[in-house]
């Protein structure tokens, strides 16, 4: 199983480590079933950018952005280099290890998990 650290933008919240992450599943599915809050409104896919997230690490192991996920980025709030959309972030090896960010969603209007 791959191992997902979730940090946050918001240091009043701590991090997250989920251990049984399973290839083939999204970051954004894999927030949903671990409790982990991380907004998002078209439904995971690929039609806005409530889902940003930042991959620290391990994005060798996510399947590579589309240009349609880069247009959705670039209307995200603050994006950066390591920008992705959580739906996006298909998991490709059961034994990765990756680092991931959530922006502070209290800046983002949309539905919670």
């Amino acid at each position: 199983m791959a191992k997902i650290i979730f940090k946050f933008e918001d240091k009043d919240i701590p991090e997250k480590v989920v251990l049984d992450a399973e290839k083939g599943y999204s970051i954004l599915e894999i927030t949903e079933d671990h409790d982990v809050h991380l907004n998002h409104n078209c439904g995971g896919v690929c039609a806005c950018s409530t889902c940003h997230i930042y991959v620290n690490s391990g994005d060798e192991f996510l399947e590579e952005i589309s240009d349609k996920e880069e247009d959705f980025i670039d209307r995200a709030i603050n994006p950066r280099l390591e920008s992705r959309l959580a739906c996006q972030c298909i998991i490709l090896d059961d034994d990765a290890e990756i680092e991931v960010e959530i922006p502070d969603q209290k800046r983002i209007i949309g539905h919670e998990h």
